[in-house]
């Protein structure tokens, strides 16, 4: 079985709201949590997605 779609971080303002699992980075605010979801989407090859307003995951499709 090979994984084709897996979540390589989360992104969050709540970090009550990150799951575990995964790489997790907390940030104190929305404009930051864009910031870094751009960048990390960049650097990791993946495709960010807002969950909701304080929780972004990048994912490998």
């Amino acid at each position: 079985m090979v994984l084709e779609k897996y979540i390589l971080a989360v992104i969050t303002t709540n970090p009550s709201k990150a799951p575990s699992g995964a790489a997790v980075f907390h940030c104190e605010d929305k404009k930051e949590m864009e910031i870094i979801a751009a960048n990390l989407e960049a650097i990791l090859d993946g495709i960010a997605h807002a969950l909701t307003e304080e929780l972004y995951v990048i994912v490998k499709h």
